[in-house]
């Protein structure tokens, strides 16, 4: 187990939600509004990109107006990192990015701090030697993992979480199931690089669903091109949906020629205005399916041919409902 600003990261704990900032780290306050914003959301552990001294500067100023541990993404300057180490709560570091001959002094620092170390390995930034030998696989990111995890270790430093992401599901699936029969620290798993929200919410919600379904993993982060805060709301989903967070789950029917109101502008309604709450929630067209889903739903909405849908809660009829009232009655039954 890791604590990163009291945030606790395996050995049990909940699986910890992680995000990255897409501005201008010497921006403080776009990067300050991000982070409240991705706080609200649900993230708690949130990452910035150090790629100069003024953003290492930054950083200090932007710890302390927010509420959730800083991260420091650092590649190829450690002086970056020592420069970033006062103002943070862990230091993210690519072994391919960065001279292993430099760790003693970094170590040195971040003992003194008291903060781990992610050894971050990703498919685009192997270690020269790896992937020269393994070429660009699987086995070339454990190793680079394992060659940096050792040069810590050799330094008396197991305060370590690891990641290994490719954009690869399989390959990710593979480097992860690999290096978790090596070693026992932290996993910190995702599908880097994934696309888009469409199709990099499918593919982080396959290859991270697949490895915590197996135990493996103690925090996630979804990677997706565009605003960060669909990150942590795809991530809640796919907790959520693994059920290792609680929270709200809207059921919802496909929809056919018995349906007796708009389902889909109903169910992304009450997922847009009652996302805080927990509960599930089934709004279902008709009566085929609708009775039987309401059984073990907390509230459900089921059409009813051209008449106003039924409200349904914790399985028991209630009364039919205009479709104006819905949204109140959602949030009453599960309040």
């Amino acid at each position: 187990m890791v604590v990163v600003g009291g945030v606790k990261i395996g050995k049990g704990n909940p699986i910890v939600i992680q995000s990255m900032c897409t501005t201008d780290t010497k921006d403080v306050e776009s990067t300050v509004k991000q982070i409240l914003a991705l706080e609200k959301a649900g993230c708690e552990i949130v990452r910035v990109a150090v790629p100069d001294i003024e953003s290492a500067k930054a950083l200090e100023e932007i710890k302390k107006k927010i509420h959730i541990p800083l991260v420091a993404d650092i590649h190829f300057d450690k002086d970056l990192a020592l420069a970033s180490i006062p103002f943070v709560d862990k230091l993210r570091i690519n072994p391919g990015n960065l001279d292993s001959a430099h760790a003693k002094e970094l170590v040195a620092a971040v003992k003194k701090k008291g903060i781990p170390i992610r050894v971050g390995v990703n498919m685009g930034s192997l270690s020269k030697v790896h992937e020269k030998k393994y070429g660009r696989t699987a086995r070339a990111m454990v190793a680079s993992a394992l060659e940096h995890v050792e040069v810590l270790e050799q330094l008396d430093f197991k305060d370590i979480v690891v990641s290994l992401k490719s954009t690869d599901i399989q390959t990710t699936i593979d480097a992860y199931r690999s290096f978790s029969k090596e070693r026992n620290y932290p996993l910190h798993i995702g599908i880097t690089e994934a696309g888009t929200l469409m199709s990099g919410s499918i593919k982080s919600a396959i290859g991270i669903g697949i490895l915590l379904n197996e135990g493996v993993g103690d925090t996630i982060r979804v990677s997706l091109s565009g605003d960060p805060v669909n990150e942590v709301t795809t991530a809640l989903s796919i907790l959520r949906h693994l059920g290792l967070r609680k929270g709200l789950n809207v059921i919802a029917c496909p929809t056919c020629a018995r349906v007796g109101f708009d389902v889909e502008q109903t169910a992304s309604k009450i997922e847009q205005e009652l996302g805080q709450l927990v509960g599930t929630v089934a709004v279902m067209g008709c009566n085929v399916n609708g009775p039987g889903e309401a059984g073990d739903a907390d509230v459900a909405i089921v059409g009813c041919n051209e008449k106003k849908p039924l409200l349904y809660v914790r399985g028991k009829y209630v009364r039919p409902i205009e479709e104006d009232e819905i949204i109140d009655a959602v949030k009453e039954a599960l309040s």
